[in-house]
């Protein structure tokens, strides 16, 4: 049996639906269609006729709540993953995101108010009053000072300047970037190959200077034996790179 539905006005047939879930005091995500619907279309039948578009929103989703009525009446269809479909579930998802931007809204309304009690003036000083200072009279400031006191001072102010320098940090000298070339690098490799004919790989990494040469070094050499410059043996693992000279 359906309750009394006082006659309000409702944004949406999404928020006529909201009002009669939180008066039935259901759960969103186990609504009891049958009940539901009824309620719905007794608020319909006593809607007054004079907006049809407002109406033919509310008629759309009577037919919606009927249509889904009907299917929880036949057996429930199962989904690819053999679980069974809830006809309510697209309804259900369309109420919860309604109900989140129906609140944010809300919360937006009181921000609007709180910021319209808020009040701004532009600061009225006079230039005179913000350009005032205070004299000082050096005299009365210097009275006090001696040749031992201006020393101590002179003492405490650079032991702080001292103690503000890291003494790891401040030895490191400027750190730049070593800029290797591939190109460059496969040139060197090859007068290399062509002056020691045959060579071991670590032999090689002995003349790089830093680890960067040493990652192009083994690229260069991967560029060089790709194109049949030079030919690499390793007999066993672990043990050292033959580089030979392919004449």
């Amino acid at each position: 049996m359906g309750i009394p539905v006082k006659l309000e006005v409702f944004e949406g047939p999404l928020d006529l639906l909201l009002h009669l879930i939180d008066k039935n005091k259901v759960n969103i995500y186990d609504i009891p269609i049958v009940e539901i619907t009824e309620q719905y279309l007794e608020y319909v039948n006593n809607m007054s006729r004079q907006d049809l578009n407002v109406v033919s929103e509310f008629l759309v989703m009577a037919a919606t709540l009927i249509d889904i009525k009907c299917k929880m009446l036949l057996p429930r269809e199962v989904n690819e993953e053999g679980e069974e479909e809830d006809p309510r579930d697209e309804l259900v998802q369309k109420l919860l995101e309604y109900k989140m931007y129906k609140y944010m809204s809300y919360e937006l309304k009181d921000r609007e108010l709180d910021a319209g009690r808020s009040l701004y003036k532009k600061p009225t000083i006079p230039e005179e009053v913000a350009d005032y200072q205070q004299p000082v009279d050096l005299d009365q400031l210097l009275a006090d000072v001696t040749l031992s006191k201006l020393n101590s001072i002179f003492k405490m102010v650079m032991e702080r300047q001292v103690d503000k320098i890291d003494p790891i940090r401040s030895k490191f000298g400027k750190i730049e970037k070593e800029e290797v070339a591939l190109p460059e690098k496969m040139e060197y490799i090859k007068e290399f190959a062509k002056k020691n004919k045959k060579f071991s790989f670590k032999q090689l990494l002995l003349e790089q200077t830093s680890k960067i040469h040493v990652i192009v070094s083994f690229l260069a050499i991967l560029e060089l034996m790709k194109v049949g410059f030079i030919n690499i043996v390793q007999e066993n693992i672990f043990d050292d790179i033959i580089i030979s000279y392919n004449e």
